[in-house]
């Protein structure tokens, strides 16, 4: 194609200067020359990219290109990943401190969470019973709005003693010293709400003999 283009253009060329032929019809002619031309040398290049591959020159700009997008792709999970707030566990909201639109840091507080697993109970045992106690020991919780008795164990007994909070009903005095207890319910449904008083029954063991004691 590429030579008959090229011998009717020169044909076309002679017999403008021999005034047989016109300009436009030469010109149609250097077009179709240079159609021609094109065709071959893509062809020629798609010819040298099937016998030799790709050149190292084409497979760098491909790698630079690549990497370009895939710093682009990394780039844009994380702006993703910042608009989204994922809590640490399974919890309930309690309360939202900042409202939506709000500038925040990386450590500010933008919701109050209410665990959900583990769920447990804030206890205070005194003294005479410390001893009595240790991490493990089985628990009741009784609350005041079912009769469903909750199963669980002592988790944790604090090392520093403290007054009884106000907020505590025992049948000491306030002015005791008392150690906390966190208490790890087995069995936690709905029944049991953040902030809820309950009621704890510690199994205690003296000698041998097991007694229920309330902390």
């Amino acid at each position: 194609v590429f030579t008959e283009a090229q011998r009717d253009f020169q044909r076309q060329s002679s017999l403008l200067e021999s005034g047989a032929s016109s300009q436009r019809t030469v010109d149609a002619a250097r077009a179709a020359h240079d159609r021609a031309a094109a065709n071959l040398a893509a062809a020629k290049a798609a010819l040298s990219l099937a016998r030799d591959g790709f050149r190292r020159e084409d497979i760098a700009v491909g790698e630079a290109r690549l990497a370009a997008a895939a710093a682009a792709l990394a780039q844009a999970r994380t702006a993703l990943a910042d608009t989204q707030l994922v809590a640490p566990s399974d919890a309930t909201v309690i309360a939202r401190v900042r409202e939506p639109g709000s500038m925040v840091s990386s450590a500010s507080a933008v919701y109050s969470l209410s665990l959900r697993d583990p769920l447990y109970v804030r206890a205070y045992v005194s003294e005479p019973d410390l001893g009595r106690i240790a991490p493990g020991s089985p628990v009741r919780v009784y609350t005041d709005s079912s009769n469903k008795v909750y199963r669980g164990q002592i988790g944790f007994i604090s090392p520093r003693a403290e007054f009884t909070p106000k907020t505590v009903e025992t049948t000491d005095l306030r002015t005791d010293l008392v150690y906390r207890l966190r208490v790890v319910v087995a069995d936690a449904d709905e029944g049991l709400r953040q902030g809820m008083p309950v009621t704890v029954d510690v199994a205690i063991d003296r000698i041998g003999d097991e007694r229920r004691g309330e902390p």
